[in-house]
């Protein structure tokens, strides 16, 4: 997610706010909000596929080949 299309994301619910969106843009900002919300899910499942945590027995499990890295997902 570039800053650009975060800069209007917040330009087009700053206007939303003040006068009101024609239909186009009223759908343009849905497209963009999904695009961002589909962007944060990545990040954090990525994030989250790279922890790793230490076994009482001293292995280490990584939770991205434990329960994440499945299609679908």
């Amino acid at each position: 997610m570039d800053e650009h299309t975060i800069d209007r994301i917040n330009e087009l619910y700053h206007k939303s706010k003040k006068e009101g969106l024609t239909e186009e843009e009223k759908e343009e900002q849905k497209v963009l909000r999904q695009e961002y919300v589909d962007s944060f899910r990545s990040n954090l499942k990525d994030q989250l596929d790279r922890i790793d945590i230490r076994e009482e027995d001293g292995s280490v499990t990584n939770l991205g080949e434990k329960y994440g890295n499945k299609e679908g997902n």
